[in-house]
């Protein structure tokens, strides 16, 4: 499994825009791109960091290609007007998995 680690800066009174830009775009690469899904966690008042899950780095470096295009312009639109800053913090290897879902079955 590969990991990339995202950080968001949020303009004030621009929340809702936001998650609903990131929603949609996630629910897109989730059902175009193959991606496992994505979290995203309230760091500070108006910063977010988000993590997204992929089968592997190739499919995440080959990714972009299968999106609808309108939809995912509209979406990326409404991040980069609700953002101050986009930035990716890092990109991983899954080493190990032990989340509750997967030890406690």
């Amino acid at each position: 499994m590969y990991v990339v680690l995202y950080s968001f800066q949020v303009k004030p009174q621009q929340e809702e825009s936001f998650l609903k830009g990131w929603k949609g775009l996630t629910a897109l690469i989730y059902k175009h791109e193959g991606s496992l899904g994505s979290r995203l966690h309230k760091e500070d008042t108006l910063e977010y960091i988000a993590y997204a899950q992929w089968p592997s780095k190739d499919q995440f470096d080959n990714s972009g290609g299968n999106l609808p295009k309108e939809q995912a312009d509209k979406f990326r639109g409404l991040m980069r007007k609700s953002c101050s800053k986009i930035e990716i913090l890092h990109k991983f290897e899954v080493v190990e998995d032990l989340l509750a879902d997967k030890i406690y079955d």
